[in-house]
């Protein structure tokens, strides 16, 4: 790295380490001390540097776990194989139509001027996403933050318990395949109308933007069923 390398060159580094997973171990950022060390920086840059990776979504720090490259669980995933075995779309669904829309109402209430700012590029990284598994890791991570913004450690914990589950899930692997190029940029709209409604601070709007959101999300997953399958959601005219 040389004697002094720039904010910007450390920034890559590190960006590139996590990419490769060489700063990596078990999903989690190597030690502070570690990073410094390697990228022959002090300990005090070196934490300058990891705020400003957590302010733009590229790492996610949870108090007692540690640093990670992605959001991380709030709970173990172990006792969540056997449940998510027995989980179908809709039962996620289910369960996501009731928390999220909730969550986005309290983060349009709750969220700090800095924290729109990060959720702002988050919903960008969602619209530039390059194929369907690059939009699903943005998607993940602008959902993450929307349940952080609530500042609700209970219901992060819940909405955590769901991620879980979601990612024991078989079916999660194979619901990206779903999704249409079209389908992309309608989710990628919504997303820009849900930040909007967030930053706005308007929680009615930020509720309501959010269920017909993951309305939209199970109908393109579940786009070959019929309607009254025991899978299927009914159609947001339904709901209403």
């Amino acid at each position: 790295m040389g004697n002094s390398p720039s904010d910007a060159d450390l920034t890559a580094a590190l960006r590139a380490g996590i990419d490769s997973g060489a700063f990596l171990k078990n999903g989690k950022l190597l030690p502070e001390r570690s990073l410094a060390e390697t990228l022959e920086v002090t300990r005090a840059r070196m934490r300058r540097i990891l705020d400003l990776l957590e302010q733009d979504g590229t790492i996610f720090r949870r108090h007692g776990q540690g640093t990670f490259a992605s959001p991380p669980p709030a709970v173990e995933a172990n006792p969540f194989r056997a449940l998510a075995a027995k989980v179908m779309p809709r039962d996620v669904m289910e369960v996501r139509l009731e928390i999220e829309p909730a969550l986005a109402a309290l983060a349009a209430r709750r969220a700090s001027v800095k924290e729109l700012k990060t959720l702002e590029q988050l919903t960008q990284a969602t619209l530039v996403a390059s194929d369907t598994e690059a939009y699903g890791v943005a998607d993940d991570i602008f959902h993450y933050k929307i349940a952080e913004l609530a500042h609700n450690p209970l219901f992060l914990t819940v909405y955590d318990s769901i991620r879980a589950v979601r990612r024991q899930a078989e079916w999660t692997r194979r619901r990206e395949t779903r999704y249409s190029p079209s389908t992309l940029v309608r989710l990628g709209e919504q997303h820009e109308q849900l930040f909007s409604s967030i930053a706005a601070r308007d929680s009615q709007a930020a509720a309501e933007i959010m269920e017909t959101h993951l309305l939209s999300v199970s109908n393109a997953m579940l786009r070959n069923r019929s309607y009254g399958s025991e899978d299927q959601l009914p159609p947001t005219e339904k709901r209403q």
